[in-house]
């Protein structure tokens, strides 16, 4: 396929991962960047092979040679600029999650309905072969009947002036490791008869972050009957990001579902004993950068599509105010190009 032609909005650290590398791999080009700090969009492009430099975000969505944006920028930030993404013709690779609330996801949503553009969320986990192998052994029967989903999002604290503790900027545990959660529970709708349903969540504020969220956890319900367990935690002593599915006749694990770069495993019990199968190392990220740009090149919509997203926030939101917290505040107008 034609190389993919990419313009990045700001300099974030999940950009290399997520672009940077993938690109490299599948020859994408990297045409353009902005970032608040044009000094440091030079220095990230020069660091990068980045083409070019733009003064503002709203210049790198207007630059002819871009086809496609990738937006990695703050939460808060993520539904104004995709819409303004999709509204100049671009398509748009958002990072998750793509927007501070269901509400703003369901502006992206009709915008994104209005063209003949692709959206992508960047669920970055759902398209290493650990997932689709998962599904396929679920499927075959050898787990017996599924009965629960269980999967644990857990990181030690980042830094208490990371954006991430930030209410205006759409943070919070849930927003930044839950979402992976709920969205790996949603994906099993195909084998548990639907979308699985809120029942019930607990979860605490940061200390002197008012409004945030340090840790939830939701329980859920699919249409038949199977539970599931969506926590995460963002000042755990432990490092844990597992997806676990619990049958009758046994249980099957990832053992570190948004790093299979790292740890590829996946362990499989049964009454007939344990095996643990090795989906290889090649970066979920390599994957997805591929898997959207098959999307733009066929105008096939990837799973992870607005409406994907829509469905996602509206868990999220269920659970925000079940817990007594309010959905994150969505963002003021954007300002000069840059904010």
């Amino acid at each position: 396929m034609e190389p993919l032609r990419l313009g990045i909005l700001g300099a974030a650290r999940i950009t290399d991962l997520a672009v940077v590398k993938p690109a490299a791999i599948t020859g994408a080009r990297l045409v353009a960047v902005a970032a608040r700090d044009p000094a440091r969009a030079a220095a990230y492009a020069e660091a990068h092979g980045i083409e070019r430099v733009h003064e503002s975000y709203l210049d790198v969505i207007n630059d002819p040679e871009v086809e496609a944006v990738y937006n990695p920028l703050a939460n808060s930030l993520h539904a104004p600029w995709n819409k303004a993404a999709l509204a100049a013709g671009k398509h748009v690779f958002t990072e998750k999650p793509s927007a501070s609330n269901a509400a703003e996801a369901e502006e992206v949503a009709a915008v994104a309905s209005r063209s003949d553009r692709q959206f992508f969320e960047g669920f970055h986990y759902l398209w290493h072969p650990l997932v689709a192998r998962l599904h396929a052994i679920l499927a075959s029967g050898e787990l017996g009947e599924l009965r629960h989903v269980e999967t644990v999002m857990d990181m030690p604290a980042p830094a208490d002036s990371d954006p991430r503790w930030s209410l205006e900027l759409a943070g919070g545990a849930l927003m930044d490791l839950g979402c992976y959660s709920l969205h790996s529970l949603r994906m099993l709708a195909p084998f548990v008869g639907g979308e699985p349903a809120l029942v019930s969540a607990t979860g605490g504020e940061r200390q002197g972050h008012p409004g945030v969220d340090e840790w939830l956890t939701a329980e859920l319900r699919f249409p038949n009957g199977v539970t599931g367990t969506a926590g995460c935690n963002m000042a755990s002593d432990h490092h844990q990001m597992s997806h676990r599915l619990i049958g009758t006749a046994g249980e099957a694990v990832i053992a570190d579902f948004v790093n299979p770069h790292n740890d590829d495993r996946l362990i499989v019990t049964t009454s007939k004993g344990s095996r643990t199968e090795h989906l290889g190392t090649r970066s979920s990220y390599t994957y997805q950068l591929e898997a959207f740009t098959t999307a733009v090149r066929t105008g096939v919509p990837a799973p992870t599509d607005a409406a994907d997203a829509v469905r996602t926030m509206r868990l999220i939101d269920q659970c925000y105010e079940a817990v007594g917290l309010q959905p994150r505040p969505a963002h003021a107008a954007l300002e000069g190009g840059l904010r």
